[in-house]
């Protein structure tokens, strides 16, 4: 079975007939257990790592640093790397200097994916739960995100019926071939 990148691509292996099954998730608190599960897939999960001498605390961090990188905003970059929270690094990446949207649309995908690669390499459990996603469908199921998840909930019946979905899930499509890329290199 072909990982699906996109949602034409899952519509496509769907109207062939192609059976998928999903993994939902929305929201970045670790169980108190400590056992890691769809959470860390989120990319304000605080699963630091370190790449060109750089500590980025989450995959959020690595988004919005790398959104200043290309355009070049040296000061943004390191106020976001340096930033408390993901959520401070987000509204940081907004105010990012010389910001084009097309030049955005066309990089974020890949940024979001190499970011992804350092996460999980550095981290041995997060990729050990990623790796035993398998081959289902990684989505991101947040009500209010539609260009990185899906526009709806978990909860919510259309999330099981990609056509029907409100989003582009460009984070769990990111994962799916970070997974891919994972499993190559074991």
């Amino acid at each position: 079975m072909t990982t699906p990148l996109s949602t034409a691509d899952l519509l496509d292996g769907l109207s062939r007939r192609q059976r998928y099954k999903y993994v939902f998730f929305w929201g970045d608190t670790p169980r108190r257990d400590g056992q890691v599960d769809a959470s860390c897939l989120s990319q304000w999960f605080h699963a630091p790592f370190t790449v060109d001498g750089v500590r980025y605390p989450t995959a959020e961090h690595w988004m919005m640093a790398g959104k200043a990188r290309l355009f070049g905003d040296r000061e943004a970059e390191q106020s976001i790397v340096a930033a408390p929270h993901p959520q401070k690094a987000k509204a940081l990446g907004r105010q990012v200097s010389g910001f084009d949207t097309e030049t955005w649309i066309q990089h974020r995908f890949d940024l979001v994916i190499e970011g992804n690669v350092h996460k999980f390499e550095q981290n041995d459990a997060l990729s050990d739960y990623l790796l035993g996603t398998g081959e289902r469908v990684l989505v991101e199921a947040s009500p209010v995100d539609r260009i990185w998840g899906i526009g709806l909930a978990a909860t919510d019946e259309r999330a099981e019926h990609p056509a029907q979905w409100r989003g582009l899930n460009l984070l769990g499509f990111a994962l799916m071939e970070v997974r891919s890329r994972l499993s190559q290199s074991c």
